[in-house]
């Protein structure tokens, strides 16, 4: 497992572009091409005996682990007299649920590494390989584990949920209840429905993309489960899903990864060296994303630090955050020494391999730790919010006082998701600039602060005073909306960050896809072709309005993390589509002309104003039940405040139109200029011959014109 402060893949003991594209190894036949190391031999039965016992021996322990961290805490033996489902339920659930998350582990680990650090086909990149063959069709054995586990984790669940045993007749009137109308039940449903299609679709796969898809469902199988336990209670909802969802997939990013480099070992072959290194690179954003989250979610469930040493609950936290500065540890040492080693012989991974199967049997514990945790009781009790403090429940945080222009401008609450991604982004930004200045290169300043300039807007619309209030307000809300969708996407279609991206992003020469690849492939596929229409986007952008407000989704956002999480990447992601159509700067597929261009955006903008007079004229308050619930009753008030929104989303979106206009028009002129100038260079080449040749062309219509003119006359 190699993490931590690693490079990014392209450092010099791992690029991928310093590999002579002879030593690859990405043919069908598996085996070492001509020039590069000698085949390996399959490895003594002893050592295969040993690696295919740890991996055995891998969930079992973790179930030891989740049973005996049950029993530390309480969970098992303590008082269950009001939700009680009975000891079998009590034990098989986190058996369940282990051999769930090894499964999920490993199926995601299988699928991500198979489409994204294996190497293809050389003759066909698109076609799968005989190792990505080989690991998809591990994957769907891995993933129909995993479902049937996932199916179990349902049953037992609604068991616990219904405070009854399996057998009894109110768990069968009342499971489809729980399945489909209770929250818990849904994500859980939700969860084994996309397992199943990434699945089947692994069972089927025959093309790298089609990989790619179903790597996409399984990772998107994990993030229901953040729902489930204790976050779904917690006054800091919010940042305890969000946690949760990220934790989730890191660890499984990160221990599925590993278990599939060792499983795959014998098939890479003279690849093996640059494998390990392309997953040394994604392992270290996963042991950042697991110690983020980790810090997070446990902040959130015990009372301070003293709790770590003091409550069986703080142990388990204490061990599972050794396992990981040890995990970590032992990943700076691989990171440095063993790397390095493969890339020069990938045959000699015998010491690689002792690591990783002792950083398996960490892992399996902390897994087993991980879910006794989840069942049992922190310190800070995880129930819903009631009494006094009820409104607080429902938006997620402590209820702020009362709006004024100063509470607006400084009441913050912190979405430590949100914010981990605009530093991210900004991180990376500054880091790629920097790469590109060291070799020579200029990059330009105003895009370096535009997109510094979104990435703190961004922070400020998700964790500041819009998304305080707009949980309250429906003006409120409407600021965040057009700041979202208008404010925020403009400044990072100026930064340019995908042409940045593959400026300085490593480029691969053995058929396999790195992140250059697959953003290469997406902005220049169909996909984005079609998004790339201005009238496409245009509706995308504004026609969303009409089906966010005249619809039941405004207030499922309002209610329902998930679908807020939903609303505000859809914001972002259609209003960067949108302007991104109309002044981006990163390349992808050809736009149209000028004048189109300038139509459509009158027309969207047009329509915008629509959408914010039709708010304004509104005679019914939009998620009414949601304000009730907050106490706010006077329903003329609230259409007041509505109304006001509308003039909100009317006015807000006249600068940044006003400015995507004039920047349209700069690159109207600017395009004619050039145009122009490539004219006069060719006609100084040529002696204006296309000007002649026009001129001789009138002059013979005239000459066939003119003889008919004098005998009309």
């Amino acid at each position: 497992m190699t993490v931590t402060s690693s490079p990014a893949e392209g450092a010099p003991t791992t690029a991928d572009d310093r590999v002579d594209p002879s030593r690859s190894a990405g043919s069908d036949t598996d085996g070492a091409l001509p020039g590069g190391p000698a085949p390996d031999t399959e490895p003594a039965p002893a050592r295969a005996s040993t690696v295919a016992t740890v991996l055995a021996i891998a969930v079992p322990l973790a179930v030891a682990c989740a049973v005996g961290s049950m029993a530390f805490t309480g969970a098992l033996t303590g008082d269950r007299s009001l939700v009680d489902a009975g000891n079998f339920v009590a034990v098989s659930l986190p058996i369940a649920r282990a051999v769930h998350d090894g499964m999920a582990a490993l199926t995601v680990g299988l699928l991500i590494v198979a489409a994204f650090a294996l190497p293809a086909q050389r003759k066909d990149p698109k076609q799968m390989s005989r190792i990505q063959h080989r690991a998809a069709r591990w994957a769907a054995v891995s993933g129909s584990v995993w479902f049937l586990a996932a199916v179990v984790g349902v049953l037992l669940t609604a068991a616990t949920t219904l405070s009854v045993p399996l057998t009894s007749p109110v768990y069968a009137r009342n499971f489809l209840v729980f399945a489909f109308q209770v929250e818990i039940g849904e994500s859980l449903v939700v969860s084994a429905a996309a397992v199943l299609i990434a699945t089947a679709i692994a069972a089927f796969a025959t093309r790298v993309t089609t990989l790619a898809v179903a790597t996409c469902f399984a990772l998107f199988a994990l993030l229901p489960l953040a729902l489930s336990g204790h976050s779904a209670g917690s006054l800091q909802h919010a940042n305890a899903v969000n946690s949760l969802a990220i934790h989730l997939v890191g660890v499984c990013v990160w221990v599925g990864g590993l278990v599939a480099v060792v499983l795959l070992r014998t098939g890479t072959k003279g690849a093996t060296g640059r494998v390990v290194a392309r997953y040394s690179t994604l392992a270290g954003w996963c042991f950042g994303a697991v110690a983020f989250s980790g810090i997070i979610n446990a902040s959130l469930r015990i009372t301070g630090p003293g709790d770590l040493v003091t409550t069986p609950y703080g142990w388990l936290i204490t061990i599972k955050a050794t396992i990981l500065v040890l995990l970590g540890i032992a990943g700076v040492v691989q990171r440095r020494r063993l790397v390095p080693g493969l890339l020069r012989d990938p045959s000699d991974r015998r010491l690689f391999v002792r690591f990783a199967l002792a950083e398996i049997v960490f892992m399996a514990i902390a897994m087993g730790v991980s879910v006794g945790l989840s069942r049992s009781q922190p310190p800070v009790p995880q129930t819903p919010v009631v009494g006094d403090d009820a409104r607080s429940g429902l938006i997620g945080f402590p209820y702020p006082p009362a709006q004024t222009l100063h509470t607006f401008l400084t009441q913050w609450q912190i979405d430590w998701a949100w914010l981990a991604v605009a530093v991210t982004m900004a991180v990376w930004y500054l880091l790629a600039v920097r790469k590109l200045r060291r070799r020579g290169d200029k990059w330009p300043v105003h895009r370096t602060v535009a997109w510094l300039l979104g990435c703190v807007l961004f922070v400020w619309f998700t964790s500041g005073g819009p998304a305080v209030y707009g949980m309250i307000h429906f003006s409120s809300h409407m600021i965040q909306h057009m700041g979202l969708m208008m404010f925020v996407p403009l400044p990072l279609v100026l930064g340019g960050p995908v042409l940045l991206a593959l400026r300085t992003l490593p480029v691969r020469n053995d058929g396999s896809r790195g992140s250059r690849e697959w953003l290469m492939l997406f902005v220049h596929s169909r996909y984005m072709h079609f998004l790339g229409q201005p009238a496409v986007a245009g509706t995308l952008f504004a026609g969303s309005l009409i089906v966010f407000y005249f619809t039941p989704a405004f207030q499922y956002a309002m209610q329902s993390h998930e679908w807020h999480v939903v609303m505000v990447v859809h914001f972002i992601l259609s209003g960067y589509l949108f302007f991104w159509v109309f002044i981006g700067v990163d390349p992808g597929p050809k736009r149209p002309p000028y004048p189109i261009l300038i139509i459509a955006l009158l027309a969207t903008l047009a329509f915008h104003a629509f959408f914010g007079v039709a708010v304004m004229t509104s005679s019914d308050v939009y998620a009414l039940d949601w304000y009730h619930a907050l106490g706010q009753t006077n329903d003329a008030a609230l259409l007041a405040d509505q109304h006001t929104g509308g003039g909100i989303a009317w006015g807000a979106s006249e600068i940044p139109m006003v400015l995507v206009a004039l920047l349209v028009v700069r690159g109207w002129i600017q395009s004619d200029e050039r145009t122009a100038k490539r004219l006069d260079r060719q006609a100084d080449r040529d002696g204006d011959a296309e000007l002649n040749a026009y001129n001789e062309r009138l002059a013979a219509m005239n000459g066939r014109r003119a003889p008919g003119a004098g005998d009309q006359r």
